[in-house]
């Protein structure tokens, strides 16, 4: 079992040394991240009229900056961007003697007129779901709303273009893709079944590259488990787990954290480690296999929990007390599950018929066949259900975070209706529902998913660390939907309506991308997927004659 508190300050360690600027000069273990610093680019690349850089010198001038450790708005000032590097933070102040004279200055200048700079954010919990969805149209989607990481749960079908993306041949956000356990190997299944091979497969898998390994398919075996969970630390990456209810009698939440595990996702296990006995109370004719079965069981655990004060006092108290001794992560990805608790506003939102793509919309309608696609025979009741998991489960949260806990960021989105990109401030909103204060919501979403990914020169607005950074038009700790590429409404002097531009550019290793641009690709990419699409069962009472 890890040691919640030693970890504590192995983590502050190394992003204490970051802080101190140690780490723009000093070499990178293999444990300490992989992100290279690349001060000195030999060219600038041009992504057509969507993106370019990296400069050799390129300068934000006159923002305010979100550090991203959870500190307020500071500034103004001017940024300093060597290649991929920040190198320098100038503070500007146009009352002082020689102001103009003293700026900064490079071969690419951007006016920031008091817009905010922040860590570009870290989803470390995305599906590219099959062939017939772009990746470009993903990867574009998730630059132009903030993110600049990724990790990719169907690690399969990046494994052609990782070189590329990695050294910017391809404009993509960059990718840790989630492996699971034994990947990217040649072992036996007996061999990875066997707990006293797992360091040997650990470090194997380390050597590929692997940086994020879920052991879902480990939860039957506690031994095997825990086992894998302390190899994967020791060799240098982070292990996941999605508390499978077809695996919680052996391993709920409150257990994998005792073994060591990372990082445990979604909302699964948690409440099952208040029962008073091993398993849920499924119904009898429950299926794992059935989701619409599956989806409404796992709200109905909640409601059991909730409603009885001893278990509801013991979730929120010992339970909490236990995983942050253990230095578990929590991962919530709350918006992926929104659709549950009220699926005719999930079909219904805006940006679909422009930004959903076709193929996309089609897996999300109502199918027994697709994973996640269960929404029918689902009543109101299911959704009272699951606004109930909601309330108890932000308040687990909350309490998880108010007690020491950490939390990362994470969408789990494209399902449900839930279209990446747009799913990323819904999530940061989600999180600001449960209790959290914005600047923890943004701490997550930058900082604290940089360490979970042990990138320290990630998630931070500092010099000596990567240019991932967004520039936004309106302070992100006011409204997160500053950050939506359609911006939020606001009213004038004069009383007149008009919008904020939203993040006007994202960048990412020092390449400044034009958002509004590449949201007309994404816009040209979904026009192109519903050319000849036909009414479907969710539209057909909207459609006009």
């Amino acid at each position: 079992m890890k040691n919640g508190n030693a970890r504590t300050r192995f983590l502050a360690g190394f992003i204490g040394a970051a802080l101190a600027g140690t780490l723009l000069a000093a070499p990178v273990s293999a444990q300490l991240g992989t992100v290279e610093l690349k001060p000195n680019p030999s060219s600038t690349q041009t992504y057509g009229d969507l993106a370019q850089g990296p400069y050799k010198s390129l300068v934000l001038r006159n923002v305010m900056v979100l550090p991203g450790h959870g500190g307020p708005a500071r500034g103004p000032y001017d940024i300093l961007i060597n290649g991929n590097v920040i190198s320098k933070l100038q503070r500007y102040n146009p009352h002082a003697p020689n102001a103009e004279e003293n700026r900064l200055t490079g071969e690419r200048i951007i006016e920031g007129d008091g817009k905010y700079v922040m860590p570009g954010m870290l989803n470390l919990h995305l599906h590219l779901r099959e062939d017939e969805l772009p990746l470009d149209y993903i990867y574009y989607l998730q630059l132009a709303t903030g993110v600049t990481s990724v990790g990719p749960a169907e690690s399969e079908r990046v494994q052609p273009t990782l070189a590329d993306v990695k050294a910017n041949r391809i404009l993509a956000p960059r990718l840790f893709p989630i492996y699971g356990w034994g990947s990217l190997t040649d072992y036996s299944d007996e061999e990875l079944r066997d707990p006293a091979m797992a360091e040997e497969v650990a470090e194997a898998m380390a050597a590929k590259g692997v940086r994020q390994v879920y052991l879902n398919q480990l939860a039957w075996d506690r031994d095997l488990f825990g086992a894998a969970a302390e190899a994967v630390d020791a060799a240098g990456g982070l292990t996941a787990l999605h508390v499978q209810p077809s695996s919680t009698s052996q391993i709920n939440a409150l257990d994998a954290a005792k073994l060591g595990v990372t990082m445990i996702v979604h909302h699964y296990g948690y409440a099952e480690s208040a029962l008073d006995r091993g398993v849920q109370d499924y119904p009898r004719d429950y299926n794992f296999f059935d989701e619409n079965a599956r989806f409404r069981e796992a709200a109905r655990v909640w409601e059991e929990v909730g409603r009885n004060p001893e278990t509801r006092e013991r979730l929120l108290g010992d339970v909490v007390d236990e995983l942050i001794e253990t230095g578990v992560i929590m991962q919530p990805n709350r918006a992926t599950y929104e659709a549950n608790r009220d699926i005719v506003r999930a079909q219904g939102l805006p940006w679909h018929e422009k930004y959903t793509h076709q193929q996309l919309w089609e897996w999300h309608l109502p199918n027994p066949e697709n994973h996640a696609a269960f929404q029918f025979d689902w009543t109101s009741q299911d959704e009272a259900s699951w606004s109930y998991l909601y309330r108890l489960w932000g308040d687990l949260i909350f309490e998880f975070n108010k007690k020491g806990g950490m939390i990362a960021y994470g969408t789990d989105d494209n399902f449900q209706w839930s279209t990446g990109g747009f799913g990323n401030i819904r999530e940061l909103q989600l999180l600001l529902e449960a209790g959290l204060h914005p600047l923890e919501v943004l701490q997550a979403a930058t900082y604290n998913s940089a360490k979970t990914l042990k990138e320290p020169r990630l998630g931070l607005v500092q010099e000596g660390y990567i240019a991932d950074l967004l520039l936004v038009d309106g302070n992100p700790a006011e409204d997160f939907k500053y950050l939506y590429p359609f911006g939020s409404i606001k009213m004038d002097e004069s009383r007149q309506m008009y919008r904020t531009q939203g993040i006007v550019h994202t960048i990412k290793d020092g390449i400044v991308i034009n958002n509004a641009a590449v949201m007309d690709e994404v816009a040209r990419i979904v026009a192109e997927s519903k050319t000849g699409a036909e009414p479907d069962i969710v539209t057909t009472p909207f459609v006009t004659e």
